[in-house]
């Protein structure tokens, strides 16, 4: 799948696109830890505070690839250039996707807020671990870097949540 969106977007691009998806990771693993150690958020507000951090982050890089093309190319983006710039950002808001369904589920009241939060924490450092074992195995390191490379990602994920978590913030 990986090399058919490569070929019709450009590898360049979808690197970006990529590492767009991975700073949401860990920038949303950051998020729930905080909100979870806060002891007293609602549902709503959870989940407009998890909506607001996925769209101000999105808004900021489009303002600021947008101004990157204002500068380098003397013009704003349009056509292609736009298109491009919205498909590498769109991680930003798609990792509140998760986040956002356990909260519901929360307000549904099939789990405490708490622990949805704690589990969107997991999922996503999972999913670091995730694209760290499948970035391992495209390199051709075998199995065991692949598996390494996942649980380097996955600590880094960690290591945000439990400093989010100690901090107290």
């Amino acid at each position: 799948m990986a090399e058919r969106v490569a070929d019709a977007v450009g590898t360049a691009t979808v690197t970006a696109h990529l590492k767009e998806r991975l700073y949401a990771t860990i920038t949303m693993i950051s998020v729930v830890i905080g909100l979870a150690g806060t002891g007293h958020p609602d549902a709503a507000g959870a989940a407009a505070t998890v909506a607001t951090a996925a769209a101000g982050l999105w808004l900021a890089s489009l303002v600021a690839d947008q101004q990157a093309h204002r500068v380098t190319h003397g013009a704003l983006a349009r056509g292609r250039d736009l298109r491009l710039m919205l498909f590498v950002s769109s991680p930003l808001l798609l990792s509140a996707v998760g986040p956002l369904l356990l909260i519901g589920v929360s307000a549904l009241g099939a789990m405490e807020l708490r622990t949805a939060l704690y589990t969107a924490a997991a999922v996503n450092v999972a999913t670091l671990f995730g694209w760290g074992c499948y970035g391992g195995l495209r390199m051709g390191g075998g199995t065991a870097l692949a598996l390494l490379a996942g649980v380097i990602d996955a600590a880094i994920g960690t290591a945000v949540a439990v400093v989010k978590a100690a901090t107290g913030h």
